[in-house]
């Protein structure tokens, strides 16, 4: 970890007690890793909430996607706000509203009442999501920004391989309800890590005035950065790939390939294992091959793996056929977040909280409109996957051409 730690820099003094840069990157991924504890931990009982709550599978999903839209709506708000505010006082006041909307999770009794406790979860832990990428950008520039990237994602890949089998185990004793407890007790964790661990990275010198008329001109202004926006557009419809993945999975690996609770839960994990690879891979790469290089290659590969996946599918959705090239899609998903987003990043360095947001925004929206379309099916699950790789490859192509192959 020291190899990659050791690269960061910081604009100007810090206040308070040093915190080695370590903790500091591993405190950033604990925040950003709300996204996945908060999904994945609850995929295997989602099927259970369903049947609690006398609901179908689009209807559950639709918690889902609920807190996706929080976690898009919240980012939209509080990135643009840190540019002006700061970005360490809203990351715990996030965090605080992550904890109370968990309480309140716990608790539904409905699910419209459930949705809503889901939506101000997403958007209370935006605040993580999107200001850890913001911290990153004040304090690191270049190859570094996608080597800290890398590695924030590698470390949050822990999170997917761990949720999955704590919510299958921890379903049958506590239940979905007990589940949601446990996100609240990791709120708390992560809220004393944030108030011990982060300290702020935005001087007031590099502030900006706030108000909704310069946020407004601050996101004209990033989407009319072409290279910028087509790599917001490459990153997110990757992730959106992966959510149909996510939100298809607990259906498509128990209901049509077979697999056990604990099975699916295994299964889902060594496919996170392949995207903590991936991340790990790919730090170590950047001062050997360019973030762009390997961009583009593994976009590419995504096309074919997923293209693949479709035509297996189609002819019958064999078990270990699926299964593998469900793993070297996530694998190859490793070189495609961390890579995306720090050279969208790096186009925008000096509104990054503006810019962090807009990626978060787009990232999680189009995640929240391709969770629920996947319903229970692998065709449909295989097809999505497909089509957001290939816009992934797209965006790549037309709004980045001529971007120069090292970051900023």
């Amino acid at each position: 970890m020291t190899g990659h730690t050791d690269a960061v820099t910081s604009p100007a003094p810090e206040r308070g007690r040093h915190v080695p840069d370590g903790v500091w990157i591993c405190v950033l991924a604990l925040l950003t890793a709300v996204a996945p504890l908060a999904t994945d931990m609850y995929l295997p009982v989602l099927p259970d909430v369903a049947a609690d709550l006398g609901a179908s599978a689009s209807a559950a999903q639709l918690t889902l996607t609920a807190f996706l839209v929080g976690l898009a709506s919240g980012q939209l708000v509080i990135g643009p706000l840190s540019d002006g505010w700061g970005r360490r006082r809203l990351v715990l006041a996030g965090t605080v509203l992550l904890f109370l909307a968990s309480v309140a999770a716990a608790f539904a009794p409905s699910v419209p009442v459930l949705v809503a406790a889901r939506f101000l979860q997403g958007f209370g832990g935006a605040a993580g999501v999107v200001l850890s990428r913001a911290m990153i950008s004040d304090r690191t520039s270049g190859d570094r920004t996608a080597r800290l990237f890398s590695l924030m994602m590698a470390i949050n890949g822990i999170a997917p391989v761990v949720a999955p089998v704590l919510g299958s185990s921890l379903g049958g004793p506590i239940g979905w309800r007990g589940i949601f407890g446990v996100l609240a007790a990791l709120a708390l964790v992560m809220l004393a890590s944030s108030a011990l661990a982060v300290r702020e990275t935005l001087p007031v010198t590099a502030r900006s005035a706030g108000g909704l008329r310069r946020t407004l001109s601050d996101v004209r202004a990033l989407l009319r950065r072409r290279r910028y926006v087509g790599y917001v557009l490459a990153f997110a419809t990757a992730f959106a790939m992966m959510f149909a993945y996510i939100s298809g999975s607990p259906f498509v690996l128990q209901q049509t390939l077979g697999l056990s609770t604990t099975q699916y839960a295994i299964a889902f994990g060594v496919n996170a294992m392949g995207l903590v690879t991936g991340s790990i891979v790919s730090g170590r790469l950047s001062s050997r091959i360019a973030p762009r290089r390997q961009l583009v290659t593994a976009v590419g590969l995504l096309v074919v793996l997923c293209a693949a996946l479709t035509v297996t599918v189609l002819l019958g959705a064999a078990r270990w056929p699926v299964l593998v090239l469900l793993f070297g899609i996530l694998t190859a998903q490793g070189f495609v977040l961390g890579n995306s987003s720090a050279l969208a990043s790096g186009e925008v360095r000096d509104r990054a909280g503006t810019g962090s947001a807009l990626l978060g925004a787009t990232q999680f929206g189009l995640g929240a409109l391709v969770s629920p379309l996947v319903g229970s099916s692998a065709t449909v699950m295989a097809v999505a996957m497909l089509v957001a790789a290939a816009l992934s490859a797209s965006a790549l192509a037309t709004l980045t051409r001529g971007a120069p192959v090292r970051a900023r």
